[in-house]
């Protein structure tokens, strides 16, 4: 299962206990995936999905918040490769799925027009008083239409939304935990998403997805030290370069001044410089210094091979003219 499929079974696990929390999880679920059926004098609430869990999730709260059994009816989608899963509350007897199991009609009007009330609403803000109704609606909002990617190749959170007046909803109700998300029109749809890893973590900690974000912290701290690793290996390898290539300068200047100048005329220091640097051409300054005698430090030795450039280079030059 993908990463966000087990983070979403996590979620649906979180049946909220206080009344308010399970009518703002409630209310996100019908306003992203419910719809408001009107014929004559009659009003229905019907929801339809491929997402087991989230239809699952949604027939729990029907009968957190009403006590009404309601239960789903499976169709094999056309294709045969998924279930489509409805959900239809209905004032009509002869509406209902699995009608020999009629819930009580006065708790079915309650539900309906509760419903009916909630879906009116333009901005469902108002009935969202407390922080744990605010998570709720999140997480209802996230079951329906959110996907997270795998974090082990990218951090991306999403949730799609119909209109931008949705999506800025979400976002707002996200800033008030310090969630700063993005929105962006992508294919007529507003979609409310994040990158940044530790906005991803601070979200699944609003949704109250613990263990997914467990997981995420243990996926990001492994990439980090890859990364950290991978960018010492290739500091290391730069600076490998970089101390050939200097070497291999070095040792041209000091046969360039051996070939036209010789060594019998440079000062003792230099010509012990010189000849070291040509026996060890691959070794670095501060190891050079200690073939010296005296030893010296790698500033020393940095000092003298300098003196040996400037020689070569006034050596050349002096050709040239």
């Amino acid at each position: 299962m993908s990463f966000s499929g087990e983070m979403k079974e996590e979620i649906a696990r979180l049946i909220p206990e206080k009344e308010e929390e399970v009518r703002a999880e409630l209310m996100a679920i019908i306003r992203f995936c419910g719809r408001i059926l009107r014929q004559e004098e009659s009003v229905a609430v019907f929801m339809e999905t491929e997402n087991v869990v989230l239809a699952k999730t949604y027939v729990k709260l029907i009968k957190r918040a009403f006590d009404l059994q309601v239960q789903l009816e499976i169709r094999r989608h056309g294709t045969g490769k998924y279930n489509q899963y409805f959900i239809l509350l209905s004032e009509r007897p002869e509406d209902m799925l699995y009608s020999e199991e009629r819930p009580e009609r006065q708790k079915l009007q309650q539900a309906l027009q509760a419903i009916c009330m909630w879906s009116a609403q333009a901005d469902p803000r108002g009935f969202l008083k407390t922080p744990g109704s605010m998570r709720a609606y999140i997480r209802g909002a996230f079951l329906c239409t959110g996907s997270m990617s795998d974090p082990g190749k990218s951090y991306h959170f999403e949730m799609v939304c119909e209109d931008e007046q949705t999506a800025q909803i979400l976002k707002e109700l996200m800033a008030g935990f310090f969630v700063h998300a993005k929105v962006i029109l992508r294919k007529q749809r507003y979609i409310v998403y994040l990158k940044d890893s530790e906005e991803i973590i601070q979200i699944l900690n609003v949704m109250e997805a613990h263990r997914s974000l467990m997981e995420l912290e243990n996926i990001r701290i492994i990439k980090d030290m890859r990364n950290s690793a991978n960018r010492q290996s290739n500091c290391d390898s730069a600076n490998i370069n970089k101390m050939v290539r200097t070497a291999a300068r070095q040792v041209d200047d000091i046969r360039y001044i051996e070939e036209h100048f010789g060594f019998e005329q440079l000062p003792p220091q230099l010509r012990e410089m010189a000849q070291v640097r040509l026996e060890n051409p691959d070794v670095s300054l501060q190891e050079l210094g200690t073939y010296l005698d005296p030893p010296v430090g790698k500033s020393g030795v940095n000092h003298r091979l300098r003196k040996l450039k400037e020689i070569a280079e006034s050596l050349r030059a002096g050709k040239e003219k």
